[in-house]
C-alpha cells in the first residue's frame, strides 16, 4: 500500500500533485506525484512501503486545499465475473475495517458507474462481514473502494477522522427552492466543512449580525437569513424581494471594497468576482481591524500556477495578522460547489 490516491475537481490534478508533493517533502516521504488532466484524481507513489501511511499520519486531511478525498492502497484488476472473490483475496493483507465506502471519480464515466456501485455494495458488504474483514467500529480505518471502471478499482484505507466528511468529498445538499441563486450552496457547504455541526447553534446564532459583500441577488444572504441573522447586503444590483420581505435585510447600494460597518459584526461573507489578491486584502482588513469575528470569502483563481497563488495569498494573510499581533485561524478549501475558486474561512481567536 505505497500509493496515495487523491480525488479532485476535474482539471485540478496538477494543483493536487503540487500540493501533496510539498507536504511529502516536508514529511521526508520520498516519492513522486502524477495526474492526468481531466481524470479527477492524482496519485502520489511512495518509494518506501510505509510512505503513504506516514504521509497521511503527518498531514491533516482537512488542511489540504485541492484534494476532496484520499486513501492509501493499490489498484486491482477485476474480472468480469466473481469480482468479490478477487477483492477478498486482495484484501487479505488489509486490517479489519470499521466502515465501507464505494466511490467513483467525478467524471462522466464515474457517474455511469454509480448504479453499478449501488448494486455491488450489498453483496460486497455481506462477503466482507462473513470474512470478518468489516465490523461497525468508528475507531478502525475506513475501507474505500474507488472504481475507475467495472474492471479496475483502487483498494484504499483512510482513518475516518482524517479523511473526507462525505463519500468522494461531495456533500449531498438540496438546493432550497426559495433561494435566489444556486450560489447559496457554496456557503451552505462552507458551514458544513469549516464549522463542526455541534457548534452551529453557538457560531451561527439568530442573535448575530452579518454582512454580505457583493450580495445580489442574495444567494449567500439567504444562508445568513436562514439562520435568523440581521444582514447588511452590499451590492449595486437588486436583491431578491423574498429576502427583503423578511425584514432581516438592509440593502445598501455602495462599493463593497470601501464600505465598513459602524459597529463590528459577527460574520462577513463575500463572493465578489475580483482578482484574488484584492479579495484577500479585503479579508485581511475585515479580520485584522476587528470589523467581524468570522468570515467566509471566495478567491477566484488565475489560469496558471493556481496552487502557488493560493499559498502566496495565505502566507500574506498569516504574515499580516502576525504583524498586527492577533491570532486568527485560517482554513482554505476548494469545495465541491466551487469552480475556478477556493473558499477561505477565517476566525479571530
Amino acid at each position: 500500500m505505497n500509493s496515495l490516491l487523491l480525488h479532485c475537481r476535474p482539471g485540478f490534478e496538477g494543483e493536487v500533485c503540487a500540493e501533496i508533493s510539498e507536504h511529502a517533502a516536508r514529511l521526508n516521504v520520498a516519492g513522486y506525484a502524477k495526474g492526468k488532466p481531466g481524470t479527477a484524481y492524482a496519485e502520489f507513489i511512495c518509494s518506501e512501503a510505509d510512505g503513504a501511511e506516514r504521509l497521511m499520519r503527518g498531514q491533516r486531511f482537512n488542511r489540504l486545499i485541492f484534494p476532496r478525498q484520499w486513501a492509501r492502497g493499490t489498484f486491482v484488476e477485476l474480472p468480469e465475473s466473481d469480482r468479490i472473490s478477487v477483492l477478498l483475496e486482495a484484501l487479505a493483507a488489509f486490517p479489519v475495517c470499521g466502515s465501507l465506502w464505494l466511490e467513483v471519480l467525478d467524471t462522466n464515466d464515474g457517474k455511469e458507474l454509480s448504479n453499478f456501485c449501488k448494486k455491488f455494495e450489498a453483496p460486497l458488504r455481506k462477503a466482507l462481514n462473513k470474512a470478518s474483514k468489516l465490523v461497525e467500529d468508528g475507531h478502525k480505518p475506513r475501507l474505500l473502494l474507488t472504481f475507475k471502471s467495472g474492471r479496475e478499482v483502487f483498494l484504499g484505507l483512510a482513518e475516518a477522522n482524517n479523511s473526507a466528511l462525505w463519500p468522494m468529498g461531495i456533500p449531498r445538499l438540496k438546493f432550497p427552492r426559495e433561494a435566489p441563486s444556486r450560489s447559496t450552496l457554496k456557503l451552505e457547504e462552507a458551514w458544513h466543512f469549516f464549522i463542526p455541526r455541534e457548534q452551529w447553534d453557538e457560531r451561527l446564532s439568530g442573535e448575530m449580525t452579518g454582512v454580505d459583500l457583493g450580495a445580489a441577488p442574495g444567494g449567500w444572504t439567504y444562508q445568513l437569513v436562514r439562520r435568523g441573522m440581521l444582514v447588511t447586503a452590499i451590492d449595486n444590483g437588486p436583491m431578491a424581494e423574498s429576502l427583503m420581505d423578511t425584514g432581516l435585510v438592509q440593502h445598501l447600494m455602495v462599493d463593497g471594497f470601501t464600505w465598513k460597518p459602524k459597529q463590528p459584526v459577527d460574520w462577513m461573507v463575500c463572493d465578489i468576482v475580483e482578482k484574488p489578491a484584492r479579495n484577500a486584502a479585503l479579508l485581511e482588513t475585515w479580520i485584522g481591524e476587528g470589523l467581524c469575528r468570522e468570515a467566509v470569502v471566495n478567491l477566484k483563481l488565475p489560469m496558471k500556477q493556481r496552487y502557488a497563488e493560493v499559498r502566496r495569498l495565505l502566507q500574506r494573510l498569516e504574515d499580516g495578522f502576525a504583524a498586527r499581533r492577533i491570532k486568527v485561524s485560517i482554513a482554505c478549501k476548494q469545495l465541491y460547489h466551487d469552480r475556478e475558486e477556493v473558499t477561505c474561512h477565517l476566525r479571530r481567536l
